[in-house]
């Protein structure tokens, strides 16, 4: 299983978590013990590349994805891609994938998206 975290930077466990999925920095990819994989650069049309961030979380293996905040839209595409969303505000890699594996956040639905994006 491979997790992906928005984040600010190239910190691993210790970075920030970013406050909107689509225009983080970086992805933060872990395995499903907390360890880091990679830290890939945001290259999606969001931050002047091409493509949109559930197809790049996809290309790398993404089979669940832990964010402070996203659209509606996107929980949808993650969901085709199957790919499993969960919503918390943990400011940090580290405690968002804690919280994640002991499971004291839910996966999240239409109701959890950003309201900026529910129109």
């Amino acid at each position: 299983m491979k997790i992906v975290i928005p984040t600010e930077g190239k910190e691993g466990l210790k970075e920030r978590t970013a406050e909107h999925f689509g225009r983080c920095p970086t992805f933060t990819f872990l395995d499903e013990n907390g360890k880091v994989l990679e830290v890939v650069d945001n290259t999606s049309q969001h931050m002047g590349g091409q493509g949109l961030p559930p197809e790049l979380m996809k290309k790398h293996g993404a089979d669940v994805l832990l964010c402070q905040g996203l659209g509606p839209r996107a929980i949808e595409m993650c969901n085709g891609f199957g790919i499993k969303v969960y919503v918390t505000q943990a400011e940090t890699v580290e405690c968002m994938f804690n919280l994640w594996k002991d499971k004291k956040i839910d996966i999240a639905g239409l109701d959890s998206a950003c309201k900026d994006h529910q129109h």
